[in-house]
């Protein structure tokens, strides 16, 4: 188990996973969607939170599922022992669906995929366990309304000669972030409609979900039977007006490093390439040892970060390892070796403050901390 290092001069650079976190914001969704089951979404390496500690944390705290993109993160699951149902639904022709069904994993079926499915079920003589993906309204993956009759009817005959098993239909909502809009109702009118034609079909699963995070917090009337929930888990607000605090959540992810260079600089002088920021009055730069080929985004304008519990700013692009922060004073009291975080913590920075910064979201800015950042898991459970 790794532990915080007890000296800032252990790592240069790392992000502070916390667990307990992770545990206490599945207990919150939990309570609140409750009678419906969690499916903690743990995609994209945990969303960047690591998939195994992210994954353990949510099971510890309650979830009842667990959300992947790709087969190949849910074999990573059951190669570490985790025996919780799973649930894959992004495939391209190159998925092991044999593999999959070997492993009990569950797979989200869109349409072309319930035929390699089938194949691989009856080569196995285990039927597949699926979830039939509808597109409502989202515009990506799914089956669309004008092929559901079609789908119904092969899934149901699949069904009834055993080579699948069809455990769920799900779909995904486009706007539920954005609680105002009508599109969220159309989508689950849309919805029902579906669950209606497959029980003409004779398919009535176990499992219908349509919630992700915000339609969870917000819409109970899309909980059903499961909600996935994802960016919430890690204490993300998925909402512009609402912050982790106002929904009770508590942010998982702590970006942290050390000051690698302090130096006065004369009025003018312009900062990192392009020369996009010159001072306007002579001062001190901070350098950050962070950069794009760590996942900050090079987009980021006016950045935060917390420097001996004071908030100071980005200035001049950032670089692949590096940015610039604007110390304020030329005769700054930040040293080289100063601790520094960019958000999380108690710094009273989030990872919302750097998607402004970066014109994106906080799901971007904790999703893509590469690996070149270790990450340090602390409250685990025992």
């Amino acid at each position: 188990m790794s532990t915080l290092p007890e000296s800032q001069d252990a790592l240069e650079r790392y992000a502070v996973i916390d667990a307990s976190a992770i545990r206490h914001n599945v207990g919150v969704i939990a309570d609140y969607v409750r009678p419906a089951k969690v499916m903690a979404a743990v995609k994209a390496d945990g969303y960047g939170h690591g998939l195994l500690a992210a994954s353990r944390a949510a099971v510890d705290g309650g979830a009842d599922w667990l959300g992947v993109a790709h087969v190949s993160e849910a074999l990573q699951l059951r190669e570490a022992g985790f025996e919780i149902p799973v649930l894959a639904w992004l495939h391209t022709h190159a998925t092991p669906f044999s593999a999959a069904i070997a492993g009990n994993i569950d797979l989200g079926v869109s349409g072309w995929e319930l035929g390699p499915i089938a194949e691989a079920a009856e080569a196995l003589q285990a039927p597949a366990h699926v979830h039939l993906k509808l597109d409502t309204g989202l515009g990506r993956n799914g089956s669309p309304a004008s092929q559901w009759p079609a789908l119904f009817a092969e899934a149901a005959s699949l069904q009834e000669r055993g080579v699948i098993s069809i455990e769920g239909i799900f779909t995904h909502l486009a706007v539920a972030d954005e609680p105002d809009r009508r599109e969220t109702d159309e989508q689950l009118g849309l919805y029902h409609e579906a669950l209606d034609l497959a029980d003409e079909f004779g398919i009535s699963p176990d499992f219908r979900h349509a919630a992700n995070t915000p339609a969870a917090l917000s819409r109970p009337d899309s909980h059903f039977d499961m909600v996935r929930v994802g960016v919430g888990i890690y204490g993300q607000s998925p909402f512009a007006d609402r912050s982790s605090a106002d929904l009770g959540l508590r942010p998982a992810m702590e970006l942290r490093t050390s000051v690698a260079h302090v130096k006065r600089v004369p009025a003018g002088q312009g900062i990192s390439y392009g020369l996009t920021h010159r001072v306007d009055r002579p001062t001190s730069l901070g350098l950050i040892p962070l950069g794009y080929g760590d996942g900050v985004p090079r987009i980021s304008v006016d950045a935060p970060v917390s420097i001996n519990g004071r908030v100071y700013r980005s200035v001049g692009r950032v670089a692949m390892d590096q940015f610039v922060v604007d110390l304020e004073d030329e005769d700054t009291n930040v040293q080289v070796g100063d601790p520094v975080v960019l958000f999380g913590g108690d710094s009273g920075l989030c990872a919302a403050d750097w998607g402004r910064a970066a014109q994106t979201i906080n799901y971007e800015i904790i999703t893509r901390i590469g690996d070149r950042v270790p990450r340090i898991v602390v409250g685990q459970s025992e």
